[in-house]
C-alpha cells in the first residue's frame, strides 16, 4: 500500500498526500524495528536535506524581489511574434531551472505567461507546455536544477562543473527538439509577424532585497563552479538571505516545501529497509546496462515520481559509476515529460489555465510529451554513453 500511495500521490478514502504517506508508513516500519529509530534517522542523507532547504530559501527570495517577474519580462521583450515567444520563453525558461528549483519557475512564469498571452489573443496552451517541458529539460543541467539530481550529487560525489558539463548538451539539444515539436503540433505558433502591440506586465521589483539577493545567488553560483561543497554553500547563503530587514521570516518560510523535505525523509528510510530486505533484487539486471537503466527510470518515475525513483534505485548503481549516475539523473528528469502527471510543472500549469477556462487534458499532452520524451532519452543515451 505504500508504494501504491506513493505513484498515486494519495490513499483512496483518506485525505493524505505523499509526505504524510511517506511518514506514516516510516511510523510502521520503525515501530516494526525495520529499521530502529536509530538507523532510520541516520539513514537521512542531511546533505541533500540541508542543500535543499537552502535552496528553497535562496529561491523565495528571488521570488520576493521581483527577478523571475523580471526576468520574463525582459524575455517577452525580445520578440512579439508567436514563434518568438515559444523561443523565448523555451530557453528562458530552461536556462532559469538549469540553476535554480524548476518547480519555482513554473509557479512564477505560468500566470504571467497566462497574461500575456490572453493580451495578444494567443492559445495560450502551446506557451504553458513550453515553459513546463523546458523547466523539466533545463533542469536536467545541473545539480541545484531539481530535486533528484540534489539527491544524485549527495550520492555520487560528482562535481557540479563536471556534471553541467556532460548534461548541458542534452538540455541544449532537448530545448531546441521541444521548439520543433510545438511547431509541428501548434501551427498557430509558426507565425513570425509581430503582435500590434505588446500588453505591459506589472511587476514590482524590491531594490534593496534585490540587490542583496543577486549579490548572493551569483557568488552561490561561483562557488559551485570552483568546487566548494555544495551543501555548504547554500546554507551559508540562505543564513545570509534570512538576516534582514525587508522581509519577514514567516513569508520566506511559507515558501519552503516542507511537506517535500518531509517526503524525502521517509524515502531515505523507505530505501534503506529495501537494501536490507534485498526487494530490488529483481531490478538488478535491468540496471546493468545502459539501456535497461533508462528504460527502468523513465518507467518508474511515471509510475512513482521520479524522487522515489531515484531513491529506490540508488542502491544498485555502484558510487563511482558515473556513466549510470548521469544516466539516472537525466532519465528520471525527461521522463517527468511523459505525461501530464509526470511531473509537478505539468500540473501548475494544467491548474493554472483551467482556471481561466483552457482545459489541458492527458492527451493533448500526451501527443507532445511522448515524441519529446522519446527523443530526449536517445539523445542521452547516445551522449552520455558514448562519452568514455
Amino acid at each position: 500500500m505504500h508504494p501504491l500511495g506513493l505513484g498515486l500521490g494519495y490513499l483512496p478514502g483518506l485525505r493524505m498526500n505523499r509526505a504524510t504517506i511517506a511518514l506514516v508508513g516510516f511510523a510502521f516500519l520503525v515501530a516494526l524495528g525495520a529499521p530502529p529509530l536509530e538507523e532510520a534517522w541516520q539513514s537521512i542523507d542531511a546533505t541533500t536535506i540541508v542543500f535543499l532547504l537552502s535552496m528553497m530559501v535562496v529561491n523565495a527570495n528571488l521570488s520576493y524581489s521581483g527577478f523571475f517577474q523580471l526576468a520574463l519580462v525582459f524575455l517577452t521583450r525580445l520578440t512579439r511574434s508567436p514563434f518568438g515567444l515559444v523561443v523565448v520563453l523555451t530557453f528562458g525558461s530552461g536556462i532559469l531551472s538549469a540553476f535554480f528549483l524548476n518547480d519555482t519557475l513554473a509557479i512564477v512564469f505560468t500566470p504571467l505567461t497566462l497574461s500575456l498571452t490572453q493580451a495578444l489573443g494567443l492559445n495560450p496552451i502551446p506557451y504553458l507546455l513550453a515553459i513546463a517541458a523546458a523547466t523539466n529539460i533545463g533542469s536536467v543541467a545541473t545539480l541545484s536544477g531539481n530535486p533528484q539530481n540534489i539527491l544524485i550529487g549527495s550520492f555520487s560525489g560528482i562535481g557540479y562543473l563536471d556534471f553541467a558539463q556532460t548534461l548541458m548538451p542534452i538540455t541544449i539539444s532537448g530545448l531546441f527538439v521541444q521548439i520543433g515539436l510545438l511547431w509541428w503540433f501548434y501551427p498557430e505558433v509558426r507565425s513570425l509577424k509581430p503582435a500590434a502591440s505588446c500588453p505591459v506586465i506589472r511587476f514590482r521589483i524590491y531594490k534593496p532585497l534585490f540587490i542583496k539577493t543577486l549579490v548572493v545567488t551569483s557568488v552561490l553560483l561561483i562557488t559551485f563552479v570552483m568546487g566548494a561543497p555544495i551543501a555548504e554553500a547554500a546554507f551559508l547563503a540562505a543564513a545570509i538571505l534570512l538576516v534582514t530587514r525587508r522581509v519577514k521570516p514567516q513569508r520566506v518560510l511559507r515558501q519552503v516545501d516542507w511537506n517535500l523535505l518531509v517526503l524525502f525523509s521517509g524515502l531515505f528510510i523507505l530505501t534503506r529497509c529495501t537494501q536490507k530486505l534485498e526487494l530490488l533484487a529483481p531490478f538488478t539486471n535491468w540496471v546493468d546496462s545502459p539501456v535497461g537503466l533508462l528504460g527502468i527510470t523513465a518507467v518508474l518515475s511515471n509510475l512513482i515520481s521520479n524522487v522515489p525513483a531515484v531513491l529506490l534505485l540508488q542502491p544498485l548503481v555502484s558510487p563511482d559509476d558515473t556513466q549510470s549516475w548521469l544516466l539516472l539523473a537525466a532519465g528520471s528528469t525527461l521522463a517527468g515529460n511523459l505525461t501530464l502527471f509526470g511531473a509537478v510543472a505539468n500540473l501548475i500549469v494544467a491548474e493554472a489555465s483551467a482556471n481561466l477556462g483552457y482545459r489541458l487534458s492527458f492527451w493533448g499532452h500526451f501527443r507532445f510529451g511522448f515524441p519529446l520524451t522519446l527523443i530526449t532519452l536517445v539523445i542521452t543515451y547516445l551522449w552520455v554513453v558514448r562519452i568514455p
